[in-house]
């Protein structure tokens, strides 16, 4: 078999002067990669989706389940994409079935150990997300099993991904219907109807050491705040797709913060007086806010605070770049230019995408590692880590069912459309009726690791009595280190001969 590394273009160094110290190069190159790519999807991706969705007039279900979700997983898509198409290999598949465990062990672990108090989950946000995403591991396993793609399986697997789409759309009256019209759980996001949130008052009980509540903050100065009133409404409606809430919770949250520390310096925030109109379900945006916002992603404002500086300047070159490249439409001037932002930066998205697993491919190959173990591990956690933050954040409010849902509920995205639709692509599209092939017979086995983590992780959550604390954090960052170990011993002929050795080459 041919190795990857053939696929790209001829590497600057040869093979003993990476050995020799030449690799740390590449391995920053690709950590430079990971945060270009969470620039382009965070800054100027998500935000041309957010007015695409605006435009279409969908529901925030769909939206989160479709435009919000490729928002998020857009690295994990392309690099899936050039595995297919260029590579030839497992580092797409490896990068998606590494970045769904990565996204339920890890960054529920995070959120449990880090969120400083006892955040109460409803169950049904966690089984219906959990469900689905177990019908879809278990089609994949069955595809996947005798190690090659035909047509009609990814079709099955794109087919699939519209039915979630429908159990979005219809998921206020599917919640209705199994938890009847009881729940009234404001803090963790289930629904809640005007009036009930008339009776939502601020409590001191959720601090928890350093936590900086947002009932504290509304304490601290009510009149400058419109957070409880837009903002919170916003977050605690199921009407939401778990991508769109959980944005959107994480951007009011930082907002509010940044306002908190302005007030603090004795900076004044403008604030409109004046009650927020709640009208089918949205909030008119805060432009003032918008406006503060992208100015502190802006290559000429120099933004305050030492790391923040700093965090600047090594991003420098990437601002300045897409500052030319894709006009930014969260600003007025670049508003009616959605669509042209949408297609520029999706096609930063695939270059650095391109980039990131070309340097992958080189660091996995001088190593001696797979291509499966590279995008399990290395990949996997570099295209997960904005999720990461942005769960950590909303996870930190109390609001412990958005942080989980988006984590499962991107994963059916990554599995169903970002194996599906390339899959689809060259077997239905570029060469009818042909076959993609799967090299490594471990990751069948990474697969099954796969489902049965899924199955840990709720089991843990309910013997947990549906509360995510440290305990529960710690238990599953343990499963994520024992699904690491496994998959690579696996990888590695360790429990049974999967892979032939890698052959070096000078």
């Amino acid at each position: 078999m041919r190795s990857a590394i053939h696929e790209f273009p001829d590497d600057l160094f040869t093979n003993n002067e990476r050995k020799s110290g030449a690799v740390l190069l590449h391995i920053t190159a690709t950590l430079y990669m990971f945060l270009a790519l969470a620039i382009t999807c965070d800054e100027y991706f998500v935000t041309s989706l957010e007015k695409i969705c605006e435009k279409l007039d969908l529901s925030e279900d769909v939206a989160g389940a479709t435009f919000m979700a490729a928002g998020s997983s857009a690295p994990e898509l392309f690099a899936s994409v050039i595995g297919v198409f260029i590579t030839h290999g497992d580092v797409g598949v490896g990068t998606i079935v590494g970045s769904a465990v990565f996204n339920i062990l890890c960054i529920i672990g995070v959120c449990g150990i880090f969120a400083g108090q006892v955040v109460v989950l409803t169950w049904w946000a966690v089984f219906r997300d959990s469900s689905y995403y177990t019908l879809s591991v278990v089609a994949l396993i069955a595809f996947i099993y005798d190690e090659k793609i035909v047509w009609w399986e990814s079709l099955v697997l794109v087919i699939m991904y519209a039915g979630y789409i429908l159990v979005m759309k219809f998921n206020s009256s599917m919640q209705r219907f199994f938890m009847g019209k009881s729940s009234k759980n404001v803090a963790n996001g289930n629904a809640a109807t005007s009036s009930e949130m008339e009776d939502v008052k601020p409590s001191k009980a959720y601090s928890r050491g350093s936590v900086v509540m947002v009932d504290e903050m509304m304490n601290a100065s009510p009149s400058k705040f419109r957070f409880p009133e837009a903002g919170l409404r916003v977050m605690v409606t199921s009407h939401f797709g778990p991508k769109t809430r959980l944005r959107m919770a994480s951007r009011l949250i930082i907002t509010e913060r940044q306002k908190l520390v302005q007030a603090a310096n004795g900076v004044e925030t403008q604030v409109i007086d004046g009650k927020v109109e709640i009208e089918n379900g949205t909030v008119p945006e805060d432009k003032p806010t918008e406006a503060e916002e992208n100015d502190t992603i802006s290559p000429f404002h120099i933004p305050r605070g030492v790391g923040s500086k700093i965090k600047w300047l090594i991003s420098w070159p990437l601002l300045l770049l897409l500052f030319f490249t894709v006009p930014n439409c969260a600003k007025p001037r670049w508003e009616k230019y959605f669509m042209l932002s949408f297609i520029l930066s999706t096609v930063w998205i695939a270059v650095f995408s391109y980039l990131m697993v070309w340097m992958v491919t080189i660091i996995g190959y001088t190593l001696g590692i797979p291509d499966v173990i590279m995008g399990i591990t290395f990949l996997a956690a570099g295209t997960s880590v904005p999720d990461c933050i942005a769960s950590l954040i909303v996870a930190r409010q109390g609001l412990g069912d958005m942080a989980v849902s988006n984590t499962i509920g991107s994963n059916v995205f990554d599995i169903l459309v970002g194996l599906g639709v390339p899959w689809a692509m060259q077997t239905m599209c570029v060469n009818y009726g042909s076959e993609v092939m799967i090299n490594s017979r471990g990751l069948v086995y990474s697969v099954v690791l796969l489902l049965g983590s899924v199955a840990l992780t709720v089991l843990g959550i309910h013997i947990n009595k549906w509360q995510l604390d440290f305990k529960l954090g710690v238990y599953v960052i343990v499963l994520y280190a024992v699904f690491l170990c496994f998959s690579i011993m696996i990888e590695y002929n360790v429990f049974t001969f999967v892979n032939l050795p890698m052959c070096m080459e000078e």
